[in-house]
């Protein structure tokens, strides 16, 4: 039987691969997806699924990908030391990240699709957050705040926005329609899991959530540059969002995935560890799935309200 449900993904860089075994559990259950969203990592496979990619077609790209190159380096990073620390002060951010862009652009140009004007409407939800008004964005509800429309923006463009860890990577500097300039970066620093965009009342279907589980949180004890400083801060704050308490109703819809201690910046992953993450989601969703009940779920958040 066909179950028709919303996804929403949370951020955590390079443990994305997770929610790939995750997926396929999912299609083997014939779970279609009427509307995505997703933070960071997860804004990338909610816009792949968007875009009518299957979990096999993913996980083949996701194989080839060269996670080395998500670090765009430039001529400073190759300085010992100071080349980062000059990248930092001058971009404020260590790496470019337009690869990501391009990587995006090239699977999304396959399906015919550029903009969210491609896309049904609602189909797709982006988190990214405007550091320079303090807001979180969500892509493409909030256009209108900067006077644009959908075909206006690149969904590319949004996932760049939307992975953009601060310090790691240079922010988006977005100036539209002769409006200041805002800095775009990681939409975990507002809402690194939004379950709650697609809630309503008495939904029709099921919104399921892909959280990742860390035992503990994982940064280096040893902080003997500023970069090293700037990187942990980021790192326990990313974490603390993953380590946070999820209430009952939250938990409930929650598919939760051990990921070890595999870190969000960890872009050079072997083979182990990405066949760890995979068959993680993928044992993940199967046992969520083996007790979930939509109509008990519904029943409950009745009583809750």
């Amino acid at each position: 039987m066909e179950i028709k449900a919303d996804a929403v993904f949370e951020g955590g860089g390079s443990r994305g691969v997770a929610f790939i075994g995750a997926i396929k559990a999912m299609e083997e259950a014939n779970v279609e997806w009427e509307r995505l969203a997703g933070t960071s990592a997860g804004a990338i496979v909610a816009t792949l699924l968007a875009s009518g990619y299957k979990s096999d077609e993913i996980k083949e790209q996701m194989d080839v990908l060269d996670f080395s190159k998500l670090r765009g380096r430039t001529i400073l990073n190759r300085i010992p030391l100071f080349g980062n620390i000059l990248e930092l002060l001058v971009h404020q951010g260590i790496y470019k990240n337009d690869y990501l862009e391009k990587w995006m652009d090239s699977l999304l140009s396959k399906q015919g699709i550029r903009t969210f004007a491609d896309l049904p409407d609602g189909k797709l939800k982006i988190i990214a957050s405007d550091v320079s008004n303090g807001q979180i964005l969500i892509l493409p509800d909030d256009l209108e705040r900067y006077m644009l429309t959908h075909a206006d923006l690149k969904i590319s463009t949004a996932v760049m926005m939307s992975t953009c860890l601060p310090f790691f990577f240079r922010p988006v500097i977005w100036k539209t329609n002769g409006r200041k300039k805002s800095y775009i970066l990681d939409g975990g620093l507002l809402s690194n899991f939004p379950i709650w965009i697609f809630d309503t009342e008495n939904p029709r279907f099921p919104t399921f959530g892909f959280h990742f589980v860390k035992d503990e949180i994982n940064v280096d004890p040893i902080i003997p540059t500023p970069i090293h400083l700037f990187r942990n801060i980021f790192t326990t704050m990313l974490q603390a969002h993953d380590l946070r308490h999820l209430n009952d109703m939250t938990i409930d819809r929650t598919i939760q995935i051990p990921t070890g201690n595999i870190s969000t910046t960890n872009f050079e992953l072997t083979d182990q560890q990405t066949s760890l993450l995979f068959q993680s989601g993928y044992d993940s969703a199967k046992a969520f799935l083996s007790t979930w009940n939509f109509k008990q779920h519904k029943d409950k958040r009745r009583k809750k309200g």
